[in-house]
């Protein structure tokens, strides 16, 4: 990546400590390490609740890592909205998802740091397909994807698996599917299936270009 020292964003001492409260508080633990890299996308699944948000951020401050995230529009019109973006989160129109991974790629090429969770799934509810985006993001930055996980009935949250991806779509989806798939969400039966429609369609993916 050109980096001389390979190591993602900290969050602030004062978010360290609140993510640990609010862990501690709540009777989760968290697992796992930050892995050596300055630039990641932290995959996050099961997602089935909103609590996923509150435990995901509690457990990335817990490791003393500073994320953004990607959310509806919508959201961030709403009184919430300052509160939503002083946690990290950046707004998003789905609607236009291709120019959003090309732009996402191209921030992350000239940044010097991120770690960007994103839940493939896209919402709370069950779905046949995750949305790709944070596949096509990692492959055309060429970072890895780190597996971000909610376990509700082991209540542990962390990272686990870290690989960059190949571009071959079902070796690395494969690899996903594997990891997560004991892992319980909250809502087990809200548990979207993890595949991607590519795999299925023998579609390439998104074309993004070189830097």
């Amino acid at each position: 990546m050109g980096d001389q020292i390979l190591v993602a964003p900290e969050c602030s001492r004062g978010a360290h400590l609140l993510g640990r409260l609010v862990m501690k508080l709540a009777g989760w633990r968290v697992v796992g390490e930050v892995p050596p890299v300055s630039k990641m996308i932290i995959v996050a699944a099961p997602h089935t609740s909103n609590w996923d948000l509150i435990y995901l951020l509690g457990a990335a401050f817990t490791l003393h890592l500073r994320v953004n995230w990607l959310g509806k529009d919508s959201l961030f019109r709403t009184p919430l909205g300052p509160l939503l973006r002083f946690v990290g989160g950046i707004p998003v129109d789905r609607s236009r998802a291709n120019n959003m991974v090309g732009a996402i790629v191209q921030e992350i090429r000239q940044g010097s740091g991120c770690a960007i969770v994103i839940p493939p799934a896209g919402t709370r509810s069950r779905t046949e397909y995750w949305k790709s985006g944070f596949y096509w993001i990692a492959v055309g930055a060429e970072i890895p994807l780190v597996c971000g996980f909610l376990d509700y009935a082991k209540k542990e949250a962390g990272l686990g698996l870290s690989f960059v991806p190949s571009g071959e779509v079902t070796a690395d989806m494969d690899r996903l599917r594997a990891f997560y798939r004991d892992i319980t969400a909250r809502f087990p039966d809200q548990k979207s299936r993890i595949l991607l429609r590519q795999e299925e369609s023998g579609e390439s993916g998104i074309q993004l270009s070189k830097p």
